[in-house]
């Protein structure tokens, strides 16, 4: 009886032995270009979550994750794909990204789709991801912009702003948030007395601070990056005196922002996706023992990203994106028993054994069709040359 025990025993390690593998997740981010300063908090994010799930020994039969980064550049879509492309051909079968709307969207309809990859972006915004033909592999964690141009608007108003400049980052992400903005602000009888696009790399930029001087308004909205040009027209309308009211969305709030201009753009709105409640809180705790920082953007998105790519392969016993896919909306939404930042392990084990989970995750992951986040927005002020949290909407 003893033998057939053993035997029994060794069989069964075998067949587990049999069904792991390596799985192999990429960060394809922007790790050079006018996000920069961004990309290794996001990416620590992810990574975060994939070792947190490989070292719980409860993935997919004892399967190990293992990450690899890849740059976008951002704004290059050419070496973005061929990124992209790269990774897989080193086997990779998801990834969390892109970070920018434009280079996502060539991705995505140049390497994802024709590979079957399945890809979540922590950060890209734009409206026209709502509505491309993705073969239900694209998902985001971050809202589209066309919430974040509401709740933009709201808050100037709310602020007593009556008319803005808008200057906007010429490409997908810029034009998209600048013509959300405006409509909303419009709608709620304030005035956009210009908005008017800018290039990015440019050395000089007093042309474009000029026209927006020229137009006025009560404050500038810099629909940019805080790596590039929306921090070179933020210079410019700050010396010259155009403007000392600026309204900064997600690709501008940073550490990087008020790095640069400290009490300069004191009294400035700032806006970026992200929640509270206990998820962020066990999130912050989790970051702080990595050593990343946990306020930064998109680092909670791609957190929440990397951890719904594994779980959906758990609940879908298999690492094939064609059927993880299947699953993501499912883990990511109630009914189920709640998980947390923390509590990965928790989650493989419910799924393994057949029991719906409601991944909350850090930034209170709720997705509606086509996949993408339903929305939640820090709103911050600067004050005395720091970023300080106003609330969330």
């Amino acid at each position: 009886m003893k033998k057939l025990l053993l035997a029994t025993a060794a069989t069964a390690l075998l067949a587990g032995a049999a069904g792991a593998e390596e799985v192999k997740l990429g960060m394809h981010l922007g790790f050079t270009g006018p996000l920069e300063s961004m990309a290794p908090d996001i990416a620590a994010g992810g990574e975060a979550a994939a070792k947190e799930v490989s070292d719980s020994g409860k993935f997919m039969d004892g399967s190990t994750v293992v990450t690899s980064r890849s740059d976008t550049t951002c704004t290059d879509a050419a070496a973005s794909v061929a990124a992209a492309e790269r990774q897989v051909a080193d086997g990779v079968k998801a990834m969390v990204g892109g970070q920018c709307s434009g280079e996502t969207i060539a991705v995505l309809e140049k390497v994802g789709i024709p590979n079957g990859v399945m890809m979540i972006s922590p950060s890209a915004t734009s409206p026209a991801l709502s509505t491309i033909e993705d073969n239900g592999l694209f998902f985001r964690t971050a809202p589209s912009d066309a919430r974040q141009g509401e709740v933009m608007a709201q808050l100037a108003k709310d602020q007593g702003i009556e008319s803005v400049a808008i200057t906007y980052t010429n490409n997908d992400y810029g034009k998209g948030l600048a013509d959300s903005f405006q409509a909303a602000f419009e709608k709620l009888g304030g005035q956009v007395t210009t908005s008017a696009a800018h290039d990015d790399g440019k050395a000089d930029y007093s042309a474009e601070v000029a026209a927006l001087a020229s137009a006025g308004g009560d404050a500038l909205a810099v629909v940019g990056y805080v790596d590039q040009g929306g921090s070179g027209i933020t210079r410019g309308a700050l010396d010259t005196g155009a403007f000392d009211k600026f309204i900064f969305p997600d690709g501008m709030i940073g550490d990087a922002l008020v790095e640069r201009f400290g009490t300069e753009i004191d009294g400035s709105i700032g806006i970026n996706p992200a929640a509270e409640g206990d998820g962020r809180a066990k999130f912050e705790e989790l970051a702080a023992a990595a050593g990343f920082d946990p306020s930064a953007p998109y680092s909670a998105e791609a957190y929440d990203a990397a951890a719904l790519i594994l779980l959906s392969m758990q609940a879908a016993k298999s690492a094939d994106p064609a059927a993880a896919k299947e699953k993501v909306m499912e883990v990511a939404n109630a009914p189920g028993e709640p998980v947390l930042p923390g509590e990965l392990a928790k989650g493989l084990e419910l799924l393994a054994a057949g029991t719906d989970i409601d991944y909350v995750g850090a930034s209170s992951v709720e997705l509606v069709e086509p996949g993408e986040s339903a929305g939640s927005f820090r709103e911050t002020t600067i004050t005395d040359g720091k970023l300080e949290v106003v609330g969330f909407h």
